[in-house]
């Protein structure tokens, strides 16, 4: 018998962890290693752990499942990340496919199709849910639209990771803290968003963010 899946579940509801951990349990071929509360946990528990698979929410406070793949797919590109989310919001979902993805499941989706996407993106597979499936498809297939160049694209991965942060009200200190970063990094960073979106105020950072749906 071949090793069972090691899933990573990331999530910052409780009841939601538990649950689905108490769903996955009986899979004789999946194994719940570890449980995240936020990205940071996520990211810290994907380092110790080691799982084949984090189930990643989006919305988490400190860093959202965007900053935290970004980041697990830079110091362990060999980890799927598979989107458990309530978000299907295009934008979301084109996001999360250029950081690195391999599958976007909704939370109302039944067992049976989570269970598939665990085992497909741990076969090395991709999975989208049906419903997120056709909006790509869409987007790709359908209209021709014009190319408009995104100024969130331009920004590095830190960048995004800061953005968010200064978005949801951290300090410059605490984010240095979050990100193991000195304070003058952050400030440093702080300046390249500015420039690269053209923006030149916290206020008008943060409006941006929410614009977005960086932060909800």
């Amino acid at each position: 018998m071949s090793k069972p899946i090691r899933v990573l579940i990331a999530d910052d509801h409780a009841l939601v962890r538990e649950g689905i951990a108490a769903f996955l349990r009986p899979c004789e071929d999946i194994e719940v290693v570890g449980e995240a509360a936020d990205g940071k946990e996520a990211i810290e528990q994907v380092k110790l752990l080691k799982p084949d698979v984090v189930l990643m929410d989006i919305a988490m406070p400190i860093l959202g499942g965007l900053e935290a793949t970004l980041e697990i797919k830079k110091i362990a590109p060999e980890v799927k990340i598979l989107v458990l989310t309530q978000y299907d919001d295009t934008e979301y979902v084109n996001r999360l496919l250029k950081a690195g993805v391999s599958g976007y499941i909704l939370k109302h989706a039944v067992g049976t199709d989570l269970l598939s996407a665990i085992r497909a993106v741990a076969r090395g597979e991709f999975y989208l849910y049906s419903a997120v499936a056709s909006r790509v498809i869409d987007g790709y297939l359908g209209k021709k639209r014009p190319v408009v160049k995104d100024p969130y694209d331009e920004l590095t991965d830190r960048e995004k990771q800061v953005l968010r942060l200064i978005a949801e009200g951290y300090s410059y200190k605490e984010i240095a803290n979050i990100l193991n970063i000195s304070l003058k990094t952050v400030i440093a960073h702080q300046t390249h968003i500015c420039e690269k979106l053209d923006i030149h105020s916290k206020a008008g950072l943060i409006k941006f963010a929410f614009k977005k749906g960086i932060v909800k």
